[in-house]
């Protein structure tokens, strides 16, 4: 079922740290970033690769704009930190990515490492690592796999 045009007004929803984190994911690689706006604290910190630091999921959007021609998650797994509580649980998704360089070279099986922080149901915080720099500097000819 799409979502209303105004997701801000929506509550945030009802689920458990990993299913909210696999959720948020499957929703913002459509790529739809407003609609993920219900699933985010208003104090959201992201840390992106290159510790780029942004405060809303359409800022990692637009950057993966600028390095890919598209890109995907290929979710592996989500690891929900055991001893969390609903004031803090870190949540971590693996897996790797897929999709197309600036010039339409596709890619797949760039590793990638998510940490979230899910505070009474919102993402707080987020931390984004993967390996398109190390990728990039291949292409480059700067360095070998």
């Amino acid at each position: 079922m799409p979502l209303p045009a105004d997701t801000a007004a929506l509550p945030p929803p009802n689920l458990a740290p990993g299913p909210l984190i696999d959720e948020y994911l499957r929703i913002l690689m459509i790529p739809d970033p407003d609609g993920v706006r219900h699933f985010v604290s208003p104090r959201l910190q992201i840390r992106f690769t290159g510790a780029r630091r942004m405060t809303a999921p359409g800022d990692t959007s637009a950057f993966n704009a600028s390095r890919y021609a598209w890109v995907k998650k290929r979710i592996e797994r989500t690891e929900v930190v055991s001893g969390g509580t609903p004031e803090e649980t870190v949540v971590y998704s693996l897996g790797t990515l897929y999709g197309a360089w600036p010039d339409g070279t596709p890619f797949e099986g760039n590793r990638y490492v998510d940490r979230y922080v899910v505070s009474h149901g919102l993402i707080t915080q987020m931390d984004v690592w993967n390996d398109s720099a190390e990728w990039l500097l291949v292409r480059a000819g700067l360095a070998s796999l």
